[in-house]
């Protein structure tokens, strides 16, 4: 009988009942504390790129990679985890995820200089990369469906408080110490989530022979790689005649990628596609996917470009900018429960058609920004910001996965994960891209910095809140998936 099948159907007194209901809690409570880690730890560097494009003496279009090949990475390895939670159980896989995230974190704080830091972040991301789908198959297998809204709602809160404190965590750290301690400080607190998860961890699901296909990675890495690649030297061709014109990488990655998918498609009819592509013949699952990587694409654009207006144009510490950002993720925090709860009750049209009208509402207001423009004003966007992120995303999250038969669960949520790091890589570089080509033609007609980093950043959003547009429209497309999950393709 599968873990879905006890759950359901165990009497709620019983002893077999009890136990299931004990260990679930349990290794639901590791992993929740684990990804809190692993989350912190990507949004902790958004604050201290500016920093780091000083101390380092690097552009905005070489410090944007230690954000985006740690979103690349995770692109090409969360494929790969779809193998991984079908051949390993649940606490090796665990191990696995939090040995290669303590690795990196030691490799980035003892790093030289921004090649070696930038290879702690990859190998981070690999740990990071496991944990999170992780963490969503395993909710899938022990949470029966009429519950999930719930659930995922109180996972929200961790998913939602981590990034939100990071940057305020980064700010003040960076306000005493060197930038090295953001990796010091974080170290001994992922060695003691293994230790734990290691003494702990129990296995809920059974491992099988699943077969990897070997050709399947290199296509996924050189694919979404040279596109990504491609996206980010767009910004420096407008400082400086490119040895390698841009298009050739984002031609090669867009072939590569359609090699992948075809690869997928022919492996997945002996059931041994490392990403299986049946998922995305289930509409229910397609559309919150491409909706989240819509989002993804404008918020991470958002998120990484806001600091440096805050702190080049604005003035702010890293401090300030810190403390300015927290009070917006903690109230998405606050709001996840309530959500998860209504989706249960109401589905998620009623969540997602307001969420994603007042998400695209905040990125054309972000477009206005000037100069001299209230960092008060900047506060009260970012925390409705925030709120229409946080009627979008549980629903998502939730409408999708649970739209997919059980042995698809994996491969859903290894799907949703790489097209949610590629739209974010891809956002991140295309940004950065507008506001250093816009902001260097606004240098060359005699604007100041300031003002020419805020043309650049005004163009830049103005880039987001187009692709917005495209959230409001899928957002009345998603529906709650009958009976829990799809039994056809």
């Amino acid at each position: 009988m599968s873990i879905d099948s006890q759950i359901i159907n165990a009497v709620d007194d019983s002893p077999i009942a009890e136990e299931h209901s004990a260990r679930n809690k349990l290794v639901i409570g590791l992993l929740l504390v684990s990804a809190f880690v692993v989350i912190l730890n990507e949004t902790i560097m958004g604050v201290a790129l500016p920093h780091l494009m000083a101390d380092l003496k690097i552009s905005a279009s070489l410090a944007q990679w230690l954000t985006t090949a740690f979103m690349l990475t995770m692109a090409v390895v969360i494929p790969v985890t779809g193998y991984l939670l079908q051949r390993l159980n649940t606490r090796h896989v665990f191990i696995l995820a939090m040995s290669l995230f303590s690795v990196g974190t030691l490799i980035s704080a003892l790093s030289p200089g921004f090649v070696v830091l930038v290879l702690g972040r990859i190998v981070q991301a690999s740990g990071t990369a496991i944990m999170m789908p992780l963490l969503m198959t395993t909710i899938m297998h022990l949470v029966p469906p009429q519950s999930r809204g719930k659930t995922m709602g109180n996972i929200s809160i961790v998913i939602s408080v981590a990034p939100a404190i990071g940057p305020t965590i980064s700010g003040l750290i960076l306000s005493a110490l060197d930038w090295r301690w953001l990796f010091l400080l974080v170290l001994p607190i992922a060695l003691a989530a293994l230790a734990l998860g290691a003494w702990k961890m129990r296995n809920v699901t059974e491992p099988t022979k699943a077969p990897i296909d070997i050709l399947s990675i290199p296509l996924s890495a050189i694919g979404f790689g040279s596109f990504v690649y491609g996206l980010s030297r767009l910004g420096e061709a407008a400082l400086r005649p490119p040895i390698i014109s841009p298009w050739l990488p984002l031609a090669v990655g867009a072939v590569v990628i359609a090699a992948f998918v075809a690869r997928q498609l022919q492996l997945q009819r002996r059931d041994r596609a490392l990403l299986d592509m049946r998922t995305l013949m289930i509409k229910a699952f397609t559309i919150p996917a491409v909706m989240m990587a819509v989002l993804m694409m404008s918020m991470f654009g958002v998120f990484i470009l806001l600091p440096i207006y805050l702190q080049n144009v604005l003035g702010l510490t890293t401090l300030q900018t810190g403390l300015l950002l927290l009070p917006g993720g903690l109230i998405m925090g606050l709001c996840a429960p309530t959500v998860g709860s209504l989706f249960d009750r109401y589905g998620p049209v009623l969540l997602v058609v307001p969420g994603a009208i007042l998400f695209s509402a905040l990125m054309w207001a972000l477009t206005f920004i000037q100069q001299d423009t209230s960092f008060w004003l900047l506060l009260v966007a970012h925390i409705i910001l925030s709120i229409g992120l946080a009627l979008m995303f549980t629903p998502l999250f939730t409408a999708s996965l649970g739209s997919l038969p059980p042995n698809l669960y994996s491969h859903g949520s290894a799907m949703i994960g790489t097209t949610q790091q590629v739209a974010g890589a891809a956002g991140t570089a295309l940004f950065v891209a507008i506001m250093t080509m816009t902001g260097s033609n606004a240098s060359l007609a005699g604007a100041d910095a300031a003002a020419a980093t805020t043309d650049g950043i005004r163009a830049a959003f103005l880039c987001g809140a187009i692709i917005s547009v495209a959230s409001v429209i899928v957002a009345f497309f998603v529906r709650k998936p009958a009976g829990g999950h799809a039994v056809t393709y």
